[in-house]
């Protein structure tokens, strides 16, 4: 899919990490991409590095509207209302796109708005603990999935009228989905199929909940003083890492999923009480806890890495360890290669 053209400029609302490394990465390929950023001081930071940007939303917008641009929402969640309301007023043919971790809380304000023909929702799983502009760089996507929504096209209820079948779209629509797959494969990241539910759900146990663990971890690490920060090794930098992240983001992810998060937690508390039972028993014992643990962690790194020789890539781009399959968006049975993917947690290659 990299060897693909994006069929349209891409205009980028948002210039922190995620939306500040795309701009990068498209700009990088040739792509025709410009963004808009609220802060005057990133904006001018960028400008100097060589990036076509501004600070004004009404201009950029007015500009994506004549280009016919695909717009990209890449701030936090509580700024996508008010991006929404620009795109209306000033982008109101566009189609576009977001990258917000929580996709039901986006796809809920874009219905609500009457948008839902103009959007494919999207969500690149990738990043660091940094944030803004200053932290953006070429590369932050490469390898990583990339996951793109299809709920229109499979009807109202998110799964068609008989839970598999497709629903009739826009072909304006069809050619969006093509190109927020297209941008995917120009960064380098893998096109991974997921409807708002199964997406929310998923990433509240795989990116959620371990920031909330990382909080609490953090949290009791500090409580043990200066001996437990003395003493602190691999295994506390790694499990709190992402506690470095700037804490209205992490509020944003958490608390715009929190049905979900919270099913999660349960899961997490049944878990955590029965190791607390067997470890105030007279006799000690995480026997069983150890050996799930060990065996889920195997599990997941035999995934990741069947793709590479040696646990390395050994090509420019990292070889994927997702299952693939191959679609023809809006012809055939192309909705149900899509749930099929989505199943399989594989990538899709568009053609």
């Amino acid at each position: 899919m990299s060897s693909q053209r994006i069929s349209r400029p891409v205009c980028i609302l948002g210039l922190g990490l995620i939306g500040g490394s795309l701009l990068r990465d498209l700009v990088a390929a040739g792509e025709t991409a410009y963004g808009y950023n609220r802060s005057p001081d990133a904006v001018e930071e960028a400008k100097k590095e060589g990036f076509d940007v501004t600070s004004s939303i009404s201009d950029v917008l007015s500009r994506a509207q004549g280009d016919d641009a695909l717009v990209v929402v890449a701030t936090p969640m509580g700024a996508v209302g008010e991006m929404l309301d620009a795109i209306a007023e000033h982008a109101p043919d566009c189609g576009f796109t977001d990258v917000v971790s929580v996709k039901g809380a986006v796809l809920d304000a874009v219905r609500e708005r009457g948008m839902a023909e103009r959007y494919v929702g999207s969500h690149p799983m990738a990043g660091t603990a940094e944030s803004g502009w200053e932290a953006s760089h070429e590369g932050l996507f490469r390898g990583a999935a990339w996951v793109i929504g299809f709920d229109l096209a499979c009807g109202a209820s998110g799964a068609g009228a008989s839970g598999t079948g497709a629903a009739e779209v826009p072909a304006s629509w069809v050619e969006l989905w093509k190109d927020v797959a297209t941008l995917a494969g120009v960064v380098h990241a893998e096109v991974v199929p997921g409807r708002v539910g199964v997406h929310d759900a998923a990433v509240a146990r795989i990116s959620h909940m371990p920031h909330v663990l990382a909080e609490v971890l953090a949290v009791v690490g500090d409580q043990g003083g200066a001996l437990a920060h003395s003493l602190a090794a691999g295994s506390f930098r790694d499990a709190t890492r992402v506690a470095g992240s700037e804490p209205a983001l992490v509020r944003a992810m958490c608390e715009t999923n929190a049905a979900a998060v919270v099913d999660v937690l349960d899961e997490v508390l049944e878990l955590l009480n029965e190791a607390r039972e067997s470890l105030s028993c007279p006799e000690p014992d995480i026997a069983e806890l150890a050996d799930a643990g060990h065996s889920a962690r195997i599990r997941f790194k035999a995934r990741e890495a069947s793709g590479a020789r040696g646990g390395e890539s050994v090509s420019p781009v990292p070889v994927s360890s997702r299952p693939v399959l191959r679609v023809r968006p809006g012809e055939g049975e192309w909705v149900q290669v899509l749930i099929q993917a989505e199943s399989l947690g594989a990538r899709v290659e568009v053609f």
